[in-house]
Formats: C-alpha cells, sequence, structure tokens
C-alpha cells in the first residue's frame, strides 16, 4: 500500500474543541455494526465524532439494495447521534467509503432521499475495502445549532446530496473538492488538476467570508495519476511557508467524476485562535505543519510508522512493528501540544492488508488507559510488496489520522 508524504516524515490528522465535558456513548448502545469495544461516538467539545458506520441492521442483517444499504449506514449515524441527544440535523460533515465507485450515482440518490432540505459538507472515496461490504460512514455532528448553516460559492452547480462547505459557530467544513473543469470534464495535466481542486476549495473558504490562512487542516485525496511532486508544488503556492494546515495526504482507489484528485479540510472562524505547533524535530515546511490548534482543538498531520531524522524510513517489517513508531510520533506531537493518547476522541486507520486488523488493534490498544476513541478502519488501496529496498526501507502498513481534546478530563 502506498502512503504519502511531506518533509521527513509521514502525515496525521484531527483534533475535537472542548466546550462541553466529553462524554463516550456506552458500548451497548452501539449500532450493531460496531465493535463493542470501542465508543460508537464520543461528545467533546461541542461535537460528536461518529465511528465509520456500516449497513449492518440491529438484527445482524444486510440488506440487499444498495440504495437500501445507503439508508442503513445513515441509520446507523442516526443511532449513535440520538444516543447523545442529537439529531440528524446536527450532521455537518461526512466521509463516504465505496468499494465500487460506480455506484456514486446510486449513492447521490440516496443522499438526495435522505436529506431533503439542508444535507452536510461529505467527501466520497473509491477504496479496496471496509469492514462490512459494500461501504462504511463516518461522520461530525456539532451539538449547538447557532451558527450552522451552509455555505455554496454563487457559480457552483447545486448538488442536492450534498452542501459544498457547512458553517458552524466556529469552524467550516469544507466537502471534498475534485480537480475536474467547471463543465464537470476531465482535465489532462495533473497540474491543472491540482489547481481546478485548489481553486474549488479557495472558493468555498471565501464564499463563507475566510481566507486559506484560516485552513487548519487539508486532506488531499489522490489517484496514483498524480505524482506527489507535482501536487506539492502546486499547493505549496497557496499557503505562507512554515505556516500551512496540518495535512493527511491519501492515495486512494479511486474519486467521483472521473478526477485523480480532491481536497477537503476544515478552517477555524477566528483567526486568532488558529495556532501552529512544531516539535523542534521537524523543520519548517512548505506544505504542512505538524500540527495546528483550532481553539483547543488541535490538528495534526497523519503518522505512520516513519522514523524521522537524516536517515529516516520505515525500518520496521510487521505492522505491529510499525505500529509501535506510528504511535511514537503521534505522541511527539501531542506532546508538544502538552497533551495525551487519552485525550484522544477520533481516529482514522488506513490499513494496507484489513485483514491484519486485529494485529494492529492489539498493539493500538495499549496506548490508551481507558474507553479507546470512535474508529474508522480502511483499506483504501491493493496491497504492496512488503520487501525492502536497497537502503533497508520497507513499505507503509499502516497510517492513523486523529482527534484530540485539550482539557478532555481523566475518566
Amino acid at each position: 500500500m502506498k502512503f504519502l508524504f511531506l518533509l521527513v516524515a509521514p502525515l496525521f490528522s484531527f483534533a475535537a474543541e472542548a466546550q462541553t465535558q466529553p462524554r463516550a456513548l456506552s458500548p451497548q448502545q452501539a449500532p450493531a455494526s460496531l465493535d463493542k469495544s470501542r465508543a460508537p461516538a464520543i461528545d467533546a467539545g461541542g461535537y460528536v465524532y461518529v465511528s465509520g458506520q456500516g449497513p449492518r441492521r440491529r438484527d445482524g442483517g444486510i440488506p440487499n439494495n444498495f440504495m437500501d444499504q445507503v439508508r442503513q449506514c445513515l441509520e446507523n449515524v442516526r443511532s449513535a447521534l440520538e444516543a447523545t441527544g442529537l439529531t440528524m440535523d446536527h450532521l455537518v460533515y461526512v466521509q463516504v467509503y465505496l468499494e465500487d465507485m460506480n455506484q456514486y450515482g446510486e449513492l447521490d440518490r440516496a443522499f438526495e432521499n435522505y436529506f431533503p432540505k439542508i444535507p452536510p459538507a461529505r467527501a466520497v472515496l473509491g477504496v479496496a475495502r471496509v469492514p462490512e461490504p459494500l461501504m462504511q460512514i463516518t461522520a461530525i455532528a456539532v451539538r449547538d445549532l447557532n451558527g450552522k448553516q451552509p455555505v455554496s460559492p454563487s457559480n457552483f452547480k447545486p448538488n442536492k446530496a450534498y452542501s459544498p462547505g457547512m458553517l458552524t459557530h466556529d469552524r467550516l467544513f469544507v466537502s471534498a473538492t475534485p480537480g475536474i473543469d467547471p463543465n464537470g470534464k476531465g482535465l489532462r495535466e495533473p497540474g491543472a488538476q491540482v489547481d481546478s481542486a485548489l481553486d474549488s476549495l479557495t472558493a468555498i473558504v471565501e464564499a463563507a467570508g475566510l481566507k486559506m490562512s484560516n485552513m487548519v487542516f487539508v486532506n488531499p485525496y489522490l489517484t496514483s495519476e498524480v505524482p506527489m511532486r507535482i501536487m506539492n508544488e502546486h499547493y505549496a503556492r497557496r499557503f505562507e511557508f512554515g505556516n500551512t494546515p496540518a495535512r493527511a495526504t491519501i492515495e486512494v482507489s479511486a474519486l467521483p467524476e472521473g478526477a485523480h484528485i480532491a481536497y477537503t479540510g476544515v478552517a477555524v472562524r477566528d483567526l486568532s485562535q488558529r495556532r501552529a505547533i512544531r516539535p523542534k524535530n521537524m523543520p519548517p515546511s512548505p506544505t504542512a505543519s505538524p500540527c495546528v490548534f483550532a481553539g483547543d482543538t488541535l490538528y495534526c498531520s497523519a503518522k505512520s510508522g516513519f522514523i524521522p531524522g537524516p536517515n529516516g524510513g520505515v525500518y520496521a517489517a510487521t505492522t505491529a512493528e510499525q505500529v509501535r513508531q506510528t504511535m511514537r510520533n503521534l505522541l511527539d506531537n501531542l506532546e508538544e501540544a502538552e497533551m495525551k493518547f487519552d485525550q484522544v476522541v477520533s481516529t482514522t486507520v488506513y490499513l494496507d492488508d484489513l485483514s491484519e486488523s486485529a494485529i494492529f488493534e492489539k498493539v493500538y490498544s495499549e496506548y490508551f488507559d481507558r474507553t479507546l476513541p470512535a474508529q474508522t478502519t480502511v483499506q483504501q488501496v491493493r496491497p504492496g510488496e512488503r520487501k525492502a529496498d536497497k537502503g533497508g526501507h520497507y513499505p507503509d502498513l499502516e497510517q492513523v489520522s486523529l482527534i484530540a481534546v485539550r482539557n478532555r478530563p481523566n475518566r
């Protein structure tokens, strides 16, 4: 599996602002599709983070019809939110992982039917595998509806399946912006695709009355058709050197509308609440800050088992060994922000081979002293060869992104 990196180290992400006392949804309240060992949802800092939801019903069955499967995923999201006292009206952002991108049109129709008024912001990714075929949906909801409103640039073609952006009282959640021309056609040159996707991202941010400097986290999603070098060159032009957003760059199997690059992300409304964090062993970068605060919410660039330094690289041959280095890398960022693992409320796990989930979980769970965070696990591309190169470097077998709340109390 290919994981994409900046600087001398891999990328990692996400975190939540502390305004209300965090609360974990009891595993007994979990929808049938969820692993009972972890929280299906975490209520923290004014937001609720929902673990990845598959299409399994409470009776254990999975609908045969794709449209019904989409609805069941969303019903499972609803169950998790209702257990925290929220409704689907509080939903601001969803991430959809599809094993078959040919079903994108049906997915849109299902979303149009499910959200007849104001749909959330959304990103859709084509992946190799999810725990329960053929899809998985994760979600973020805001507790306070004051200030919640959709955002759409005037020149955007309306889409009833999702809102281009969704404002809350303190943040902007941006839907994935594909690298296609305004008429919906594909672009040949990778640089043109990157610029088109970034132009759309900028348009949504500006339609919310913000600037790109308000961005605290960005997810570039790209296929193997877009070279990392070109993506970085064009991306770096949009931000001030050393003051870029945190970033997690993920190679995926496919993107909607034939795109090969798309961006999604989060911006903070009050620029005075934005503060970058950089561990001393990380040099300034033109493409990513290690971490960025949005108030009490810390967004960190993604991490894998990469050992930083002059002779940096991935030297561990197994998933278990790489996970330990990943957790060490994550801890570096958390400690620089005076935080720890038990303040993490949500993680996204990308595995080279989904069949190694148990191996990953065994090591990963050792770093938490209490209820595990909400979690989403996917395998985004086909497994790669697990051979060392001439320098003794192995391919990345896992990658993790997270959300942590600064003052989440120990429980």
